[in-house]
């Protein structure tokens, strides 16, 4: 298979195997794994994101893990221009980029054509402190009047986002989704979709947030918080990390924040299904598949 402009994706929910598919179909094809994981770009967060280990880096080269530091506020922006700088250097090598994570947005800003609009960091500030003070449901009623497609794709619990959407109308003068991607590819991309049925994925988020707990996640927390990682607006937001900070704050058990994970990490995987199942570019394929890597790497080389 001779790279091109091929980059293959494999996304989807929280918990498919997204993580380990991507390593054979690298293996495979002779590819290298790019990470589109927001949380994986963060050092140290690593029991919490499930982040591959060095036995799995060793087998197979990793770009774009462990890149920020956990105080380094989330940016789109930042990381579609990193991403594209990969994958146009693996490209000139000849290499396969097999692009992998859940983070959507992520996803799209790697492979597809999207702008973003900058920043006023007064103007950040300002809605910033107005979403302490008056609540994200308010400030979401405000941008159901001022673009009502993004509010209606916001939850209206979700404030960093409500506070970046009304950043961008009055920077632009234009509706925030006026600056989504369109499904319109730079790259000649194949993207793969893993999901399973809702009780099969459930029961692996379960499983995957009792592992997480059991595995030291609140003493990576612990580590991190010498790190800074209370100042981090991003990475301090994260599930498992927000419950496990709960718990080093006496705020909640340690069965009371494996339930809290579990249940918000369900939410979010909803979520997650909702926005990749609305690109009609995806192959699907049951995680469960007996022979997925095959039938993955199949799709990768351009078989139907």
């Amino acid at each position: 298979m001779t790279a091109g402009r091929r980059v293959v994706a494999i996304v989807g929910p929280t918990a498919t195997g997204k993580s380990a598919l991507a390593i054979e179909v690298a293996g495979a094809i002779g590819g290298e794994v790019v990470n589109a994981d927001s949380m994986q770009l963060y050092r140290g967060m690593d029991i919490g994101t499930a982040k591959v280990g060095p036995a799995e880096r060793a087998a197979v080269e990793h770009h774009l893990l462990d890149i920020w530091p956990v105080t380094h506020p989330a940016s789109v922006a930042e990381y579609q221009q990193r991403a594209r700088d990969v994958i146009d250097h693996l490209h000139r090598r000849g290499v396969v980029p097999v692009l992998v994570g859940g983070s959507g947005l992520y996803v799209r800003a790697a492979l597809d054509r999207i702008e973003f609009p900058g920043t006023d960091p007064t103007l950040r500030a300002a809605l910033e402190a107005e979403l302490t003070a008056v609540g994200a449901p308010a400030l979401h009623e405000r941008l159901a009047r001022q673009d009502p497609a993004a509010a209606a794709a916001i939850l209206p619990s979700n404030g960093r986002r409500i506070v970046r959407a009304l950043e961008v109308v009055e920077i632009t003068g234009r509706p925030f989704t006026a600056a989504l991607p369109s499904y319109d590819a730079v790259y000649d991309a194949v993207q793969i979709g893993l999901d399973l049925d809702d009780t099969s994925l459930d029961r692996r988020v379960d499983e995957r947030v009792e592992h997480m707990f059991a595995s030291g996640l609140v003493a990576e927390v612990r580590a991190l918080v010498r790190d800074g990682l209370r100042d981090g607006r991003t990475a301090s937001r994260a599930l498992g990390y927000q419950q496990a900070l709960a718990v080093l704050d006496g705020e909640l058990t340690g069965p009371q924040a494996v339930v809290a994970t579990a249940a918000a990490t369900r939410r979010f995987v909803r979520r997650q299904r909702s926005w990749f199942r609305r690109d009609p570019r995806i192959r699907w394929l049951d995680a469960r598949s007996s022979d997925l890597a095959g039938l993955a790497t199949a799709v990768a080389g351009g078989e139907n």
